[in-house]
């Protein structure tokens, strides 16, 4: 299928016209044939990107044959029925790819059909990237330092602030189809360049450290729980155990970084291959967890755990929980004995808090129903060093002479507070963007990303509140704040818990651990060739080149190189709360798009995702001073230009026209502005008053005053301008051209209807509007003309039911869609349905149509019902042929009375010259003489008067007699069938709607025909309470994009 498409102009396809169309072409109508073809009248407009290349073949430029009214403007607003394929598979839009950015290489291959559902593609991803290394390594040793209460206080604040976030990213995900790209896309279009490189870049880097913080969790598994000989630095002397540690964490740290490194240069596809192995490890260890909390209901595991005092000793350095046994009547000391005391006799010199207290041994996970809650619920706070005690158990305090460094006591090894477990626990809870990030392959992005994220979100957060109420009420306290399980002979804490086996969890988290970190490793060079690829920060634009399969070599090499930061730095506890800050302005960036976009208020805002705000409410502001500053410099900082489709709203200029005593004579023009634009964007309300500045200021500002009382009392919020001409013509033109300020100017005309343009006495009201249509096409601006005006809405009623109805005839920007969505919005329309009908010709699939615009309506996340009306061609009807006759005579007849009135007047205006003549200087009398034409004579006389009179009246009535014996030019006939049979239909189904929105056809390129044109336009709308006819700019309006 094409991209794109061009329709032919009717003008080149003499070939393919009918013979009532032959027949039909007036001399006129051959010279204005000259023109740019870019629309109706030969102004050239700006185009539609639906509509740009010549793929299109010739031979459909007649698809809408019995819609004469439209096809002088078929070459710019193509039928709907022959683009609605196109606009519904937006995947082979070159919307996505020119005007947003979604494809700038041109030689990038297709993407392969999007395949995974909510379950595959989002809902598993997230559950991967939440659950991980904090969960396995630290939440035990949280839950003891912070009790159970204040850790549930962390981790639900944590869980909140994701699931805000998943909430504000689910309204941007669903505002429009998010192609490839995933959450930095989202993000940088919805907040624009600036705060998108921000996010992007702030993004990366969480990414980037949370692959280093996985990495160090692998090692820890490694070198603590499953292999500590593994180790290749020993601590030589007491207390540089730690000291060596870190050291080894930096050693196999880089190693893994490297091997990884090069997989994911590799092999990157068997990465993701093996990303369900990894989420199926996750998942087992959770099961074990549960099971093993089952199982100490009725028979609790037995880890002892030795107590001196009240304080925890480490198992490392001795078997037997005792100062001395007994072995055939003999008292021998123990290993734990010769730890604090100078010799192994029993009067040697001991340790004194040794001496003074006994050594006991009490059972580390006493079970679910053992009560030890209670004794876990309040936070144990230290400082870095520390021993660790057990509440509620005697102890004698000594002199404490002897250094307890080594001393075989657990100690902890880095000072605790709230927000220091804060910071640690966070990253647990990121992992929220893993499905967005592939947006580009799932089935139904606008779906299945808000469902999926927040589902993972609702399951890992009452995973991890229900582990820390487990782990608080079957693990004794001080097992809890043992970080490192030294207290149970180096077990991992959550492993001791687990069913069958510790060694489940410790393998499961191991394998865990490694395979989010490699997932970073590859996510995390893409994301940095995409902001690369922007342009947005110009020093990393050399990481946005690759393989030639497109793999981000150079960026990969980065970010290795920044993990290994992470890595030297080879804690894991201090790497976590750099993440941590990370992603906190990552998702802040999220939240604050999301916020802007409600208050901005924007049409292209339209979350299929309603559920992202809970009330709204508008502040004054009281800083009025920096008023005037702050407006100069926005003024200055908008783009004079056309805005980006996503940015396109309604800023209108309303034309009112005022009475003899300078007041509104259509209030409700104001009423139906309020209700569409709802006090966002621009309004300017223009009047013109006929006459001279200097002789009329003092009705200008009469009527600025009473149209701005006006403007208040239906709370529209613009400003008001109102322009003297000579006459009303120019100054509507006036308006049109200079409204405005810099980059702050109308896009859109609305105005009424002239209800009298058929009456003789207001002959050049139906001039005026057609040359106002012509207008605002040349000046490449929207045109709305409010029918019966005076029947709309107040801004006081509501509609408690009905629909709006808009009738889709031709494609000119998607101008009719947006209009509905944003009258919805006010209050009066608010229970008002949306439907939308389109017309299908002889050879077109409604059925399909119907499928298409369904499709295409979902993806613009518009809320409509969906009709195709079957429109074939027929022979045309002696009623439209009659119709038409009427019409024309009466043309005719008026363009012979506006001539005789012509003649009239220039007879008076010779009698007045000749008297002026005959009371002026010779001199005078010369002069005009000289300047009056040959064929004027200054001797008129009675019988020349009476001749010339017969003359004219002879002439008037031969004329009048050819009218009722013409006959109607065949192209008024098919347009007016085109006006009689669309109105025909559009009564069957709208003739009870609240309102009705259709295309404004274009005026005539023969402006000969001008009368005729609102004819046709009367005959259209015939029958209708309330109408909208609707002219759009050309540009795209609306976009199924976010």
């Amino acid at each position: 299928m094409p991209t794109s498409f061009t329709v032919v102009p009717v003008e080149v396809q003499g070939e393919e016209r009918g013979p009532a169309e032959r027949d039909g072409q007036r001399p006129e109508e051959e010279e204005d044939a000259e023109r740019d073809r870019g629309s109706g009248d030969g102004i050239a407009r700006e185009t539609s990107p639906f509509i740009k290349s010549a793929d299109m073949d010739r031979g459909n430029m007649y698809e809408g044959k019995n819609m004469a009214l439209f096809e002088e403007e078929m070459d710019s607003n193509p039928m709907v029925s022959s683009l609605l394929n196109k606009l519904a598979n937006y995947t082979n839009l070159t919307q996505g790819v020119v005007e947003h950015e979604a494809d700038e290489d041109s030689k990038r291959k297709e993407v392969k059909v999007p395949r995974m559902g909510t379950f595959i593609g989002v809902y598993l991803p997230c559950l991967q990237n939440i659950l991980g290394v904090i969960l396995f390594l630290r939440l035990t040793w949280i839950v003891g330092t912070a009790g159970v209460l204040e850790s549930f206080i962390i981790v639900f604040m944590c869980c909140a602030c994701t699931m805000l976030t998943a909430i504000s990213m689910s309204a941007i995900a669903t505002n429009g189809v998010v192609p490839a790209g995933g959450s930095y896309y989202m993000i940088s279009r919805s907040l624009g360049p600036e705060f998108g490189g921000a996010v992007g870049l702030c993004f990366y880097l969480g990414t980037t450290f949370a692959g280093a913080m996985y990495v160090l969790g692998t090692i820890e598994i490694l070198l603590t729980y499953i292999s500590p000989s593994a180790a290749i630095f020993k601590a030589e002397e007491v207390g540089e155990e730690t000291e060596a540690m870190l050291n080894n964490m930096r050693v196999y740290g880089t190693c893994i970084i490297i091997l990884m490194a090069i997989v994911v240069f590799v092999g990157v596809k068997y990465v993701n291959k093996l990303a369900l192995v990894f989420l199926a490890c996750v998942i087992l260890s959770i099961i074990a967890i549960y099971a093993g909390v089952i199982k100490t209901a009725f028979d609790p595991p037995n880890f002892p755990i030795c107590l001196l005092g009240n304080r925890t000793l480490s198992k490392h350095s001795f078997d037997v929980c005792a100062k001395f046994t007994e072995s055939n009547n003999e008292t021998k000391t123990t290993t734990l004995w010769r730890l604090f005391c100078d010799s192994s006799l029993l009067n040697a010199t001991c340790d004194d808090y040794f001496s003074l207290n006994n050594v006991t041994e009490i059972q580390g996970i006493p079970g679910i129903m053992s009560g030890v809650l209670t004794d876990n619920l309040w936070s144990t706070y230290t400082e870095k060093g520390s021993i660790v005690e057990k509440k509620d158990q005697p102890s004698v305090v000594g002199s404490e002479e002897i250094k307890m460094g080594g001393l075989p006591y657990v100690f902890t090894d880095i000072m605790t507070s709230f927000t220091m477990l804060v910071g640690i626990y966070f990253p647990s809870v990121t992992g929220i963007m893993a499905g967005s990030n592939r947006s580009g392959d799932l089935k139904d992005a606008q779906k299945s990303i808000p469902t999926g994220t927040i589902l993972a979100i609702s399951t890992t957060s009452f995973i991890y509140l229900s582990c820390i109420v487990l782990f608080g009420a079957c693990i004794e306290g001080v097992i809890l704040r043992d970080k490192f399980g030294e207290a149970v002979n180096g077990n991992l804490v959550v492993g001791t818990l687990a069913w069958p086996s510790p060694w489940v969890i410790v393998i499961g988290s191991f394998f865990s651990t490694c395979g989010a970190g490699l997932q970073s490793l590859t996510g995390a060079p893409r994301l940095l060739q995409a902001i690369a690829r922007d342009g947005i920060v110009p020093f990393i634009q050399v990481f946005g080149h690759g393989k030639a399969n497109g793999e981000p070599t150079w960026a990969l090499l980065l970010t290795a190189g920044i993990c290994e930061i992470g890595i030297l730095i080879a804690s894991l506890d201090s790497v976590a709360p750099i993440l941590s800050m990370f992603f906190l302005m990552c998702y802040m960036f999220v939240n604050l798009a999301c916020a802007v976009q409600t208050l901005l208020r924007t049409p292209n805002w339209r979350p299929r995702f309603k559920y992202y705000h809970c009330a709204e409410k508008e502040w004054g502001d009281g800083i009025r001073g920096l008023s005037l500053n702050a407006a100069r410099y926005a003024l200055l900082r908008v783009e004079d230009g056309p805005p980006h489709t996503k940015n396109w709203r309604p800023q209108l200029l309303v034309l009112l026209n005022l009475n003899s005593e300078q007041l509104v004579k259509h209030p409700r023009l104001l009423s139906f502005t309020s209700q569409l634009k709802a006090g966002k964007g621009l309004t300017i309300v223009g009047s013109v008053l006929q006459g001279i500045y200097l002789d009329k200021w003092t009705e200008t500002q009469k009527a600025e005053e009473n149209v701005k009382a006006l403007m208040g009392v239906e709370k529209t919020k613009g400003f008001c301008q109102v322009v003297v001409s000579p006459n009303f013509r120019d100054g509507i033109s006036y308006l049109i051209q200079s409204a405005g300020l810099g980059g702050m100017k109308h896009n859109t005309v609305l105005m009424a209807w002239p209800q009298s343009w058929k009456q003789t006495e207001n002959r050049f009201s139906w001039k005026n509007f057609v040359d106002t249509v012509r207008e605002t096409t040349a000046a490449q601006q929207a045109l709305l003309v409010a029918k019966n005006i005076d029947l709309f809405p107040t801004n006081q009623e509501r509609f408690t039911e009905g629909n709006i109805d808009v009738w889709w005839i031709v494609h000119d920007g998607g101008m009719l869609m947006l209009l509905p969505f944003l009258l919805r919005q006010h209050k009066v329309w608010r229970k008002c349905k949306m439907r939308i009908f389109t017309v299908a010709q002889m050879d077109d699939n409604s059925i399909q149509m119907k499928k298409d615009l369904q499709m295409f309506l979902y993806h613009l996340r518009l809320n409509a019902e969906v009709e195709v009306v079957e429109m074939f061609e027929n022979d045309i009807s002696a009623f439209t042929y009659e119709k038409t006759l009427m019409m024309e005579q009466r043309s005719q007849m008026l363009k012979q009375m506006q001539l005789s009135k012509n003649e009239r007047e220039r007879e008076a205006q010779l009698i007045h010259d000749r008297n002026t003549a005959s009371h002026s200087a010779p001199a005078v009398k010369a002069s005009v003489a000289a300047a009056v034409p040959e064929k004027v004579q200054m001797t008129w006389t009675k019988e020349k008067f009476v001749a010339e009179k017969h003359k004219n009246k002879d002439s008037n009535v031969s004329g009048f007699k050819d009218i009722f014996n013409m006959k109607p030019n065949r192209s008024n006939v098919r347009r007016m069938h085109t006006a009689v049979k669309l109105n025909g239909v559009v009564l069957n189904k709208s003739q009870h709607a609240q309102l009705v929105l259709l295309n404004m056809p274009g005026p005539p390129k023969n402006r000969k025909g001008d009368e005729n044109y609102m004819e046709f336009l009367e005959v259209l709308t015939e029958g209708l309470d309330r109408v909208l006819l609707v002219r759009g700019s050309g540009r795209e309006v609306i976009t199924i994009y976010s």
